[in-house]
């Protein structure tokens, strides 16, 4: 079944176009990879699924509704949510806030000042059980500029896996972590998305060829090529483009 479809999707910017007639379909439960070089146009076709820019031409559907050109928290509430590839986060709250805020947001609670937050049904619970599953329990009560560069990721995951979306678009989660960390937020991506569908937009090729069902490159705008890890390492216009170099897709897969 078919849960996100991009249909002709055109953005042109004072003249410039930055993705030119995308075709692009997403099965529900796959996790497929968005690969391609800086300025292939990545962030930008994420910023258009998700309501931050509008299309100048073409087609959105999720879930087979027309979801084209509607505002992010309306995108947000019918099931897609996403990370970003600067860390996005309420920085003045603690970790425990920036998570109940999002749970708060999914269920839709309008805010009346005579309620505390802490008694609304569930919502201290769900925030206590999602830092467990994040290992940010012990330290719930720290601002969040305080986290570790790797924890403020898992914790902007977090964030997204809050409003229990059907579909999580995931930009560069591993951007400027080191190995032990990339290594550790691909296990944590892998464990939380089970059952899923997941769009990945990212550099790193081991962390690419070893989490996808799918992958889709990217080239200046249009995309070139889509297939399996496998399909996509033998695909010569894709080595000759991006990849460059012959990529062991078994072993990555077994790490």
């Amino acid at each position: 079944m078919i849960l996100l479809e991009v249909k002709d999707l055109r953005k042109d910017f004072n003249g410039l176009r930055v993705l030119k007639r995308i075709n692009l379909s997403i099965e529900k439960g796959e996790c497929c990879a968005i690969i391609g070089p800086n300025g292939a146009g990545k962030s930008t076709l994420f910023n258009v699924i998700t309501g931050q820019y509008k299309p100048s031409r073409g087609k959105i559907f999720f879930n087979l509704e027309d979801i084209t050109g509607l505002k992010p928290y309306k995108i947000c509430r019918k099931g897609i949510a996403r990370s970003f590839q600067i860390v996005n986060i309420f920085p003045a709250m603690t970790v425990y806030e920036n998570v109940r805020n999002s749970i708060i947001s999914a269920e839709k609670f309008r805010m009346n000042p005579f309620i505390r937050l802490e008694r609304l049904s569930g919502i201290a619970e769900k925030t206590m059980n999602l830092l467990k599953t994040f290992g940010l329990i012990e330290l719930k009560d720290l601002p969040a500029t305080e986290l570790s560069y790797g924890y403020q990721r898992a914790l902007e995951i977090g964030i997204a896996l809050a409003t229990e979306p059907e579909l999580i678009l995931l930009d560069e989660p591993t951007a400027g972590m080191t190995k032990e960390e990339t290594k550790q937020t691909v296990v944590l991506i892998k464990e939380l998305t089970k059952g899923k569908t997941v769009v990945l937009v990212e550099h790193d090729m081991d962390v690419v060829f070893s989490i996808s069902d799918r992958i889709g490159v990217l080239y200046y705008g249009e995309i070139i090529a889509t297939g399996t890890p496998e399909e996509i390492q033998k695909n010569e216009e894709v080595r000759e483009v991006y990849l460059g170099k012959k990529v062991n897709v078994r072993s990555l897969r077994n790490k």
